[in-house]
Parts: C-alpha cells; structure tokens; sequence
C-alpha cells in the first residue's frame, strides 16, 4: 500500500475528531500540553545558555581565568613571567597586579572592598574591564597618582560620586604573613571613575593605578599576583598548573572553577533538571494522544472494517492512526515551538516590564553576578525539544494504532 492513502485518511480522521466533542476536547489538551512543554523548555534553555553567556563575557571577563599569587616573597621577576606566560600554548597574556585587602570608611561603619592595582596597558589584555568604564576612568589608572575607580554599585550604596574623596584603611605591608599583626594604616584617594558590570563585582572592588599600590604595599617594583587569561576558559586549570610549576619560588596557584566554578555547575544541574522535568510535562501530553486514539479506534471500528474489506492492509491501517496521532504532536510541536522562540528572543524585555509592574526585582545585583534575565537561542536547542516532543508523540501512536490493526473485519461490522 502506497504512502498517500494513509496519509489522506488518517488526516481525514484527525479532522473529524471535531465531531466528538470529548474526543475533541482531549486531542485540544494534548496539542496544548505538548505546545506549552515545548515554549518553556526552549524559553528555559535559552535562558540557561545567556546565564552561560554573561558568565563568560562579563564576570569572566573581569575576573581572573587563572592567577599565580604570592606566598612569602613578592614577584621581583613579573616581566620574565609575563613574557615567559606568552609562550605557553593556549595562554592568551599574562599581567601584574597588586591586591590588598582593604576596608572603606562610611558613615557609620566600614565597607570591605578589594583594591586591585593595575598597569592599564597590560590588563587590557587580559580583562575586558575597559569595556565597563570610560576611557577617562581608564585613563587615571595610569601613573602613580591616588586615584581610585570604585563599582557603581559601591558608590550607589555610601552614597558617594566620581570627584569625592574617600578613605581606606589598609594592612600594613608585612601584615601580610601568617601570624604577623600590624597597625592599620589610612589613606585618602579620590574617585576619578566608576565601573558598571551589573552585578555583584560593581559592589567588592576597587581598581587604582599599580605604582601607587606597589607604593602603598612597600613592595618596590614588585607584584603579588600575576593574573593568566587564557583562550579557552575550560583548559585554564591545566594551563595554570603547568605555568605555576615553570617558576622558581613558592606561591598559590588559582583559577576561576575554583572562585566561579560553583555558578556554572548551577547552570548545567538547573539546564538538565529542568529538561528532564519539561520533557516528563511533553510525557504527559503525549498520553493524551494514547486516549485520543484509543477511542477513535472504538469509534471508527466500522470504517477500519469496511477499509480492510476493500483491500486496506494490516500495517496501511496502523499508519492511518500514527499519522492521526503524530498530527497532535506536530502541531503542538510547532506551536510551542514558535511561542518559545517569541518568547526567549522577548524574555529580557519581558522579564523587565514585569519587575516594573510588580516592583519586584528578580535577580539582585548585590547577590547574583548579573541583575537582569539573559537568553540566547541556540539552534540545536530548538530542534533537540521538538524531536523530543515529536519522538514521544509518535511512540504514544504505536499501541493505539497496534489494535486499530487487530481489529476483525467480520467482527466489526456484526456489531455495527
């Protein structure tokens, strides 16, 4: 039997369940189902992977990919490691810092933030922090002046502007070793810019130039970090350890999966749990098909008689009431397929006109690393839901359609 005739009938039969109004009403919630199950598992996994995203391009992009910290002595040699770090394959470039622990003075209290000195020439090409401040903020990193460029969430939060300035109580620098305790120190520098990441980092650091932080740590020329980026964020542990074991004095070798890992683990459990989850709803739909189909065969078993009387086969029948079943899955398919793409590529802006109207902010910038809900759409995300809602409601068919096929003909049409 030829592939047509099934097709024509078994859409014939999809048509006509409009004139049960039951039947009708259970194929119209298993379309549904099947269509809501796709629009959320594509909106949901859309927005695991602008989580994945942002996690790369903002917080991974400030914060270090790897980093090579000192223990008893500083790094004298920081130019030899900076240009020995350039030829390791899979090592983009390689940078100074100068980090102190420091805290800021507020009215009525203190604030602790991380100083970070940096050399604006070398970290532009390890860290897209340009990106987030102007190029006069920028700018007064260069030098040795006390210019400090703090997180925009930092200065919303002790109500403070670019121009005030500010105090900080900083180590003394040989406080730095174990069970060494000194005076705290106070300095004054002025804010010459702020940063904007939109997240957590605005509300924990602080960047000033690295001759005043050498100068503020005793240190000389000397550095206490040389912070690593690499090419491909997954291969930094291996390309760390093989840096941190060329040098030739003790230190601490770190990298992101240690400080920023845990966040992307989050996303990959919350990404799988939750299509594992959606796909049981596409499940449940799909056994609305087995009903649909079950009772059509009781209904149509008068017309599958006449059919196998003329000369219909066995296995035409079966296909007849796949295609009838597998319609509800296509359609409901397409629907949510289309919804969920709408929705994703809108989620951002959608998710911002809701925090208007309720006042409620979804993810907190003091808490999360990011304060909005980011979505990128990925083609094989899209076809891998659809295939999966198409697969299980073709499955759901094959029992149905099984005993459409066992149906006697003589049987059948004795009892009409």
């Amino acid at each position: 039997m030829s592939w047509p005739l099934p097709l024509t009938i078994g859409w014939r039969f999809y048509r006509a369940r409009e004139r049960s109004g039951f039947v009708s009403f259970i194929s119209f919630a298993s379309t549904s189902g099947i269509a809501l199950g796709v629009a959320v598992l594509i909106l949901v996994l859309s927005a695991m992977n602008g989580f994945e995203t942002e996690l790369e391009k903002r917080l991974l992009g400030v914060v270090p990919h790897g980093e090579l910290l000192a223990a008893d002595t500083p790094f004298t040699t920081w130019p030899q490691m900076v240009e020995q770090a350039s030829g390791i394959e899979g090592i983009v470039a390689a940078a100074p810092n100068v980090k102190i622990q420091g805290l800021l003075q507020k009215p009525g209290g203190f604030a602790g933030v991380q100083i970070t000195g940096i050399d604006p020439d070398l970290e532009a090409k390890v860290s897209r922090l340009p990106q987030f401040m102007s190029d006069e903020a920028w700018q007064s990193l260069q030098g040795d002046q006390a210019n400090i460029v703090m997180g925009q969430g930092v200065l919303d939060k002790m109500g403070l502007k670019v121009g005030d300035a500010v105090t900080f109580y900083l180590p003394p620098p040989k406080s730095q070793g174990l069970g060494q305790i000194g005076r705290a120190r106070s300095h004054t520098l002025t804010i010459t810019g702020s940063f904007s990441i939109g997240g957590e980092l605005d509300y924990g650091n602080a960047y000033v130039p690295l001759k005043y932080a050498q100068s503020l740590m005793e240190l000389g020329d000397a550095v206490n970090t040389v912070r690593i980026r690499v090419a491909r964020v997954f291969e930094a542990p291996s390309l760390i350890r093989l840096f941190g074991r060329q040098q030739q004095q003790l230190m601490y070798v770190s990298d992101w999966t240690r400080t920023q890992g845990h966040l992307y683990q989050d996303i990959q459990m919350v990404r799988t749990l939750m299509y594992l989850v959606l796909a049981l709803v596409i499940a449940v739909a799909c056994f609305n098909i087995v009903s649909t189909l079950v009772m059509a065969v009781r209904d149509k078993a008068a017309e599958i008689a006449i059919l196998m009387t003329m000369g219909l086969k066995r296995r035409a029948v079966m296909l007849v009431f796949i295609v009838q079943g597998a319609m509800n899955g296509v359609v409901g398919a397409f629907i949510g397929g289309v919804a969920g793409v709408l929705l994703a590529d809108n989620l951002s802006v959608l998710a911002r006109k809701i925090e208007q109207l309720t006042g409620h902010q979804f993810l907190s910038a003091d808490v999360y690393f990011i304060d909005f809900l980011p979505s990128r759409i990925e083609v094989h995300d899209i076809v891998l839901v659809i295939t999966t809602a198409l697969v299980m409601s073709l499955l759901s068919t094959i029992y149905p359609a099984y005993r459409a096929s066992r149906i006697a003909p003589a049987e059948a049409l004795a009892g009409r």
